[in-house]
């Protein structure tokens, strides 16, 4: 039995006159990964950022219907914001770290929460990265500049970040696509391992990782999700011509 964390329910989100996602319905489980496949400008990550309401920052966007973490509807006027990024953590295509330490980029979150106690920050810090795979690789210098990591260090340290606050889903946008080959592989290994804490939704423009990393799979077109389903289901046997087409490289 699945446990659904997040759904949507007919929920569109404008960008001024743009219609950029079309009555989309789905739900996310804790423990699963939902990969969001499709070609650019399909929606796919308007749709994930609308997840955590990153697309307040824009100003001409507008957002009907639902999203909801349990009883709660993100979109009300009366949702904490900061709150629920907390809840729901986000991994950008490309490594942002902060230009702090690797220990101040991940107590960053938990000290702006209210976390005071150096010890427990200490534990924080720890857990986080060995979380994200990166505890060996930095333990003997945490207070070295997060800008001396390589690339894929960095995006291992930006999902560390994401952890330190204790989210329940992880947003991943192309956490790989800026990464090369060796890198890309760890980030895959450790989406494997994150799930079996969090619910994660990643938007990849790569077949093989889609197919590789997730549970469930929902392929986007034009705005609309065309069709949703297990991942071996929509890989192997899809229902739809456009989803096979696109997979199997004939457009997009």
């Amino acid at each position: 039995m699945r446990n659904i964390v997040m759904s949507t329910k007919d929920l569109n989100v404008f960008y001024g006159e743009k219609h950029a996602v079309k009555s989309l319905s789905l739900d996310f489980a804790t423990k699963e990964v939902t990969a969001l496949i499709g070609p650019s400008g399909c929606g796919k990550s308007t749709f994930l950022r609308s997840l955590n309401r990153m697309n307040d920052l824009i100003a001409d966007a507008r957002i009907t219907g639902e999203i909801r973490i349990g009883d709660e509807d993100i979109n009300h006027p009366k949702t904490d914001v900061v709150l629920l990024r907390q809840k729901i953590g986000m991994v950008w295509q490309r490594p942002n770290p902060f230009h702090k330490s690797i220990y101040e980029n991940i107590a960053f979150g938990p000290r702006y929460h209210g976390i005071r106690d150096k010890r427990k920050l200490d534990e924080i810090v720890e857990s986080s990265l060995r979380k994200a795979a990166l505890w060996e690789e930095t333990k003997d210098r945490l207070n070295r500049s997060a800008l001396s990591l390589s690339g894929g260090q960095q995006q291992r340290l930006c999902i560390a970040r994401s952890i330190a606050v204790s989210p329940d889903i992880i947003l991943m946008d192309e956490p790989a696509s800026a990464l090369d080959p060796v890198s890309s592989a760890k980030v895959e290994e450790l989406i494997a391992e994150l799930k079996q804490e969090y619910c994660i939704v990643i938007v990849t423009h790569n077949m093989q990782q889609a197919a590789r990393v997730s549970d469930y799979t929902a392929f986007f077109l034009m705005g609309e999700m065309v069709e949703y389903g297990a991942t071996d289901q929509i890989f192997t046997n899809p229902e739809d011509k456009r989803t096979h087409d696109y997979i199997s490289g004939r457009f997009g």
